[in-house]
């Protein structure tokens, strides 16, 4: 045994026990990254083991859950245990974490031994990854872990291991109850939540499958996939400016016919001023290409321009000559979206799903009638994509009412 000793809040020992499949899944909060990260260091600090890393789409390691292992490592004194380079942890004793998207299924099928696999935001996973991952996963008493937040009833994983459980699976449903170390900041979140739309709690908070309200401003409008860019295409990119708990996000669209395509986003919370450029070299061509972004903050668009990109702000209007309130340019711009046949939404852009499950119209709460007023949630990227897009949108004498029931 080790003498490695770590607090594990009580909701997650059920993964000290051995099972072939290992799932939590629920409300954000819930501290399941941090837990999980804890138990697979204390076990490979005293047990030889090779665990793979992964998620349904990773293109570096700053996408993998890398940074969370690092930070637990620091935290719990287990440097003497760990050596760790750019790319990959492993223990004194021989064990190894291995840090790999599933979009590259070649280069998992390639990794001999694993023992266990974690699978982070596994609500994103693909029945074809599901397909793959499982039977390649061979080795005697090897373990498949999932760490997620509930999606919607449909999602692959949901029906898994949730409504179709195999043999010899644990799957928790978990919320921030659970955690007995729920930070005050995402408290405070989480009440104003609850008081201003009780069904986004649930679904958030308390982990509980979306379903597909009547409030949900682009129902039915989106699909979530993979695909490519058509060569020559011509891309838009907007930009958000974060505040406080709010994320700074860059988006890069593209159309084809009457369909948008969203292809990239760069998102991150509690981005310094400075960083922002590294964070917009994360999408293909943000230098190349024009930005549009928030006119809130002159002064990051200043820098950011000093540092290399071609960057405006937007107008705030909906058309180049049209002047008009706030109000009216975020509802031209949600005007102009749904008048798209299709928005194909690439799998990798997970804050922008997110985004399009919950941006809703008000409703009134005694008589459930969805009202004509945009809620300023969930929407950051969706900003940006209306910037990204502004000089395509016209101003519109669109009656607002009758949009809402369309």
């Amino acid at each position: 045994m080790s003498d490695v000793s770590v607090d594990i809040p009580e909701a997650f020992q059920f993964l000290l026990e051995p099972h072939r499949y290992k799932s939590a899944y629920g409300g954000r909060g819930r501290g399941a990254s941090w837990s999980f990260a804890r138990v697979l260091l204390t076990l490979a600090s005293y047990q030889k083991k090779r665990i793979l890393c992964t998620r349904e789409y990773q293109n570096s390691i700053k996408d993998s859950v890398y940074k969370v292992l690092c930070d637990q490592i620091d935290e719990l004194n287990l440097n003497p245990y760990y050596n760790i380079n750019k790319t990959e942890i492993f223990s004194k004793i021989g064990s190894e974490f291995i840090f790999k998207g599933l979009q590259h299924p070649l280069e998992i099928k390639s990794i001999e031994g694993i023992d266990v696999v974690w699978l982070e935001e596994a609500q994103n996973v693909s029945e074809e990854s599901w397909r793959f991952l499982i039977p390649t996963i061979r080795k005697d008493n090897s373990e498949i872990w999932l760490s997620w937040n509930t999606g919607e009833e449909k999602d692959p994983t949901y029906q898994r291991f949730v409504i179709n459980k195999p043999p010899d699976c644990v799957s928790k449903l978990l919320t921030f109850k659970d955690n007995p170390f729920f930070p005050e900041t995402l408290r405070k979140e989480m009440e104003h939540c609850r008081r201003v739309d009780r069904d986004a709690y649930l679904h958030i908070w308390e982990g509980q499958p979306l379903r597909q309200s009547e409030a949900l401003v682009f129902k039915g409008k989106y699909v979530i996939e993979d695909f490519e860019a058509p060569d020559g295409i011509r891309f838009y990119y907007g930009g958000d400016w974060g505040f406080a708990n709010d994320p700074t996000a860059l988006i890069r669209c593209f159309i084809v016919g009457n369909d948008l395509y969203i292809d990239h986003e760069a998102c991150g919370t509690g981005v310094e001023f400075e960083e922002i450029p590294q964070l917009f070299d994360t999408i293909p061509g943000s230098r190349d290409n024009l930005i549009i972004a928030d006119s809130a903050r002159p002064e990051t668009i200043s820098y950011v321009k000093r540092q290399g990109f071609i960057i405006r702000a937007c107008r705030k209007s909906a058309g180049a000559q049209v002047k008009t309130t706030k109000i009216g340019f975020v509802r031209d711009g949600i005007s102009f979206l749904r008048k798209f046949d299709k928005i194909h939404i690439h799998s990798r852009c997970k804050h922008t799903r997110d985004e399009f499950d919950h941006y809703s119209f008000k409703t009134d709460k005694k008589t459930g009638e969805v009202l004509p007023i945009l809620l300023d949630s969930f929407n950051h990227c969706i900003d940006s994509l209306r910037y990204a897009l502004e000089e395509l949108i016209q101003s519109t004498e669109t009656d607002w009412e009758t949009l809402v029931n369309t």
